[in-house]
Formats: structure tokens, C-alpha cells, sequence
């Protein structure tokens, strides 16, 4: 039985909205970006909790969720949010507790016939060299002195110190450091939880990936062979954030946060959206700790792709540089960031939130890296370890109607209670073997979480985005080697 709403109105093939009168207090409308099939299966609470984002302070133009959304903390996951960064809040519930969680995609001039008969001895030199599950600890070792100029300096610190080359800066959002960081506003107990787990990737939904290009899945192949992808190529994908760092900043915010709404007398729909004044000390300290937390979630993801060059070059005897192991992008899909963008015709500086979101540029936006200025930025969308993965550009669209948004993942349709009941974690690593994929985990219960029926179908939902035109396919990836936490 379909939980959509009777007040909501088809706008365009893909496009939902919510009008402001489906909930007193709504500033704006909302925005569902789904076609029929994703919006009839999405659950309630997405509907409720957008809603309630629509009521925040100085929100424009609309609150927007992808097609990957789910009900989440205070937002539903895969929603997007921008408010006037003179006159409107900012909101943790809006960003996420893995503050930077994101992707990264690495090539490799490796196919499958050179994989394939290595394929656990590559799984399994991995495992050990990316620490995974709860509480796991990196192996590069940082003093106080140092953790602070990663919180800082973010990927350039990892360059700076070996671990990278130099052309990956160029490759990662931002490039790789978000620069209004302040470590200074880092408590004490964060930094005790984020100091040893540089080139972790931790539990949940966090993965590493060996992924076979198969020709039949180049959607694009212009584009597929300006990133340097080629049929039956090998390429890696992995997914983690800012760990227990993150997740401790936005616990401080939010302690911080429901005291600020008391003093500037803002009243929300749902405590768990509580917000400041981006202008306020408040609002401006949680800012530069966020930006802390994403900078060592860019330096985490360098460390792994260090240790994951240093993997396969053991492997296959020889060197990441001779095995052409280019980083194609690392972009983020929890993080709030200042941008500009024009709202009823006029240009306007705006906080925007994205929640298990990815920024997504199109073709010579200025804030897209000069390799990319023709394509539009890069977009890296996992799916479920199952059933495969995607590479996709930005569209002018994007920066035109979601704020340069787009989807970030295949979305749950299932609670992990219910997944650990319908499965054992031993029993779908023997299903996925047999499939073609070998999997390690530090976790059977955390495997059968994440098992491929409590997602939505990737491809149902990159073909959404696609409708909508706020991103283009480029091609699809497939699992044949997995780790999780």
C-alpha cells in the first residue's frame, strides 16, 4: 500500500512536489525527485520529515529529496536543503553524524582475465591493509600537533607526507581541504575519537570494492573514455566518512544546538532538527568544526587509496604508477557548504545541506576542477554490494533546480533488524560467492544488513536522476570483490 500523499502533484516525468498547505508552518514546498514506481515505495516518514524541513528558517525554493531517500535523523536521507546564509540556519540533522561520507573511484589498466584468478589473494591483502569494522584503528599515527593540520589542510597534508601523488588533489571536491576548517573548535573528546583512525574503513554501510567494467555497462563512450574507462577493465570504488570524529562533532552541535534555539527563539516541528543562525557564533563554530570533520574524511580516503595502491602493486609486482591507478573523483554526500546560486533571478550566497546527497556540477561551473570543466563534475553512486554501482556527470539542470544535487546511493527499503531476520551473514557470503563475488567482513551480522534486498534497485534509481536531467549515466560497474566493516 503506497504511503504518498493525495496532495501532491506530478511537475514534470520525475518531479513531485508538496504544496506549503500540506503542513502549517511549510516556508516552501517540497520537492520529490522519483519517478511513480520509487515514489509509491517510499515510506512515510520521507513525506513528513521534508515537510518538516520546509519549515526551517530561511529555507528557498524548496526542501528536495532524491530517489534514494529514507527516513533519517530530523531530514530524510537523500535530502537537500539551501538556506540564505545571511538570514536562515544551519542544521547537523541536515548534513548527518559521518560528516563527508563519500566515495572514491580509482582506474586501473588491470582486466578481468589479469583479477579474476587473483581475486581473493587481492580481497584479502586489502582486508588487511584498510582496517574495517567497529572501532578499527589506521595505521598512520598522528601527535595532536599533526591530527590539527589534518583537520585542517585535509588531502594536502596526506600528499605532503607520502601518502599520494600529487595529481589526486586535482581529483577530489574541493580539492581535497575545505577552507574555513578551524581546529580550534574541535572538543577535546572528539579529537580522542578521530586521532588513530586515519585509513580506516569502519562498519555500517562502509565498503571497499574491486569492480569489472563489462562493455554491455559503458553508457557513455565518450565520456567512459575521457575517464579512462575501457571494456572488462578493473577499477576500485570505496565508501566511508569522518568515523567516530564526525559523529562526535555533530553530538557536541546538537547539545549546543537545542540550547542556541532557546536564545534566538526559533521553534522547529521535530527536536531532531535543531538548528542556529548560520551567522551566529553558534552556527559559525559548528561550520568550522564540520569542515574539520569532512577534511579528515578527505584524508582518511587518501590513506586508503594510498594503502590500496600499495595493495595491488604487492599482488601484481609492480607499480601503481606502471598499473595507472588514477584517482577519477572523491566527492561527498554529507556535508553543508556556502555556495552561490541564482533564486528568482537573482544571485544569492546560500548554506546548502546535503544528507546522503552528492554534489553534482554541470559542464563549466566554475567550482567543477579544470580536468572536469567539460563533462561536469563526476558523480560516484554506489549500490548495494550486490548488485553493482555507477559513474555519472553533472548536468547545467543540477545547478539550476536541486542546487547542484543529485542522488547519493541505492537507498534503503529495509531496517537492518529486518535484514539480520530474513538472512544470516554466513549464508549471503556464500550466496554472493557463488554469484562471482568474494566478500570479507569483520562482521556476519553487519553483512546481512547489508545484503542487496533491503535496497532499492540502483538502476530504478539512476534512471530517475536521469529522467529528471540532473545527471547523465556513464557507466555501470560490477562487484567481483568485496570488503565490509
Amino acid at each position: 500500500m503506497s504511503n504518498t500523499p493525495k496532495d501532491i502533484k506530478q511537475i514534470d516525468e520525475a518531479v513531485w512536489e508538496l504544496p506549503q498547505s500540506y503542513k502549517k508552518g511549510m516556508r516552501v514546498p517540497a520537492r520529490i525527485i522519483a519517478t511513480k514506481q520509487i515514489l509509491e515505495g517510499m515510506d512515510a516518514g520521507v513525506f513528513d520529515q521534508l515537510s518538516n524541513v520546509a519549515c526551517l528558517q530561511g529555507i528557498q525554493d524548496y526542501a528536495i529529496c532524491m530517489p534514494d531517500g529514507h527516513w533519517g535523523y530530523g531530514f530524510p536521507i537523500g535530502g537537500v536543503m539551501a538556506t540564505d546564509a545571511e538570514t536562515g540556519v544551519i542544521s547537523p540533522g541536515g548534513i548527518g553524524f559521518d560528516i563527508n561520507c563519500g566515495m572514491r573511484l580509482i582506474t586501473t589498466n588491470l582486466t578481468i582475465k589479469d583479477v579474476q584468478p587473483k581475486i581473493k589473494q587481492l580481497v584479502n591483502t586489502l582486508f588487511e591493509a584498510v582496517p574495517s569494522g567497529v572501532g578499527c584503528k589506521g595505521f598512520v599515527k598522528v601527535n595532536k600537533q599533526e591530527f590539527d593540520a589534518v583537520m585542517e589542510d585535509g588531502a594536502k597534508w596526506c600528499i605532503d607526507n607520502g601518502y599520494g601523488w600529487k595529481e589526486d588533489l586535482d581529483r577530489i571536491e574541493s580539492k581535497g581541504k575545505i577552507e574555513w576548517a578551524d581546529a580550534s573548535n574541535v572538543s577535546e573528546r572528539a579529537r580522542k575519537r578521530g586521532i588513530d583512525q586515519l585509513g580506516t574503513l569502519g562498519s555500517g554501510n562502509h565498503y571497499l570494492e574491486i569492480q569489472h567494467v563489462k562493455e554491455e555497462n559503458i553508457l557513455d563512450q565518450k565520456l567512459a573514455k575521457k575517464f579512462g574507462i575501457f571494456p572488462d577493465q578493473i577499477v576500485v570504488m570505496f565508501h566511508c566518512g569522518s568515523r567516530g570524529f564526525g559523529h562526535q562533532i555533530a553530538s557536541d552541535s546538537l547539545e549546543i544546538f537545542a540550547k542556541a534555539m532557546k536564545k534566538y527563539n526559533i521553534t522547529v516541528p521535530d527536536p531532531e532538527l535543531a538548528c542556529a543562525p548560520f551567522q551566529s557564533p553558534e552556527g559559525q563554530d559548528y561550520y568550522k568544526a564540520m569542515a574539520c570533520a569532512a577534511n579528515m574524511a578527505f584524508s582518511n580516503r587518501q590513506v586508503i587509496l594510498h594503502r590500496i595502491r600499495e595493495s595491488f602493486s604487492k599482488v601484481f609486482n609492480n607499480t601503481p604508477e606502471n598499473l595507472d591507478m588514477h584517482c577519477i573523483y572523491d566527492v561527498a554526500h554529507n556535508l553543508a557548504r556556502l555556495q552561490e546560486f541564482k533564486i528568482h533571478g537573482e544571485r544569492k550566497q546560500v548554506v546548502v545541506h546535503r544528507k546522503g546527497a552528492t554534489l553534482c556540477q554541470g559542464p563549466g561551473n566554475p567550482e567543477v576542477s579544470k580536468l572536469y570543466q567539460e563533462t561536469g563534475s563526476p558523480v560516484i553512486i554506489g549500490g548495494s554490494m550486490e548488485t553493482g554501482s555507477y559513474l555519472l556527470v553533472g548536468t547545467e539542470k543540477a545547478d539550476q533546480e536541486t542546487f547542484s544535487s543529485t542522488c547519493h546511493g541505492s537507498g534503503r527499503t529495509m531496517s537492518r533488524h529486518e535484514a539480520k531476520r530474513q538472512i544470516h551473514g554466513e549464508d549471503l557470503q556464500k550466496d554472493m560467492e557463488e554469484k562471482g563475488i568474494y566478500v570479507k567482513t569483520m562482521s556476519m551480522s553487519g553483512l546481512a544488513e547489508e545484503a542487496g534486498f533491503a535496497y532499492k534497485n540502483v538502476a530504478d534509481v539512476i534512471g530517475a536522476v536521469e529522467k529528471a536531467g540532473i545527471s547523465k549515466p556513464v557507466c555501470r560497474f560490477s562487484p567481483i570483490g568485496n570488503l565490509k566493516g
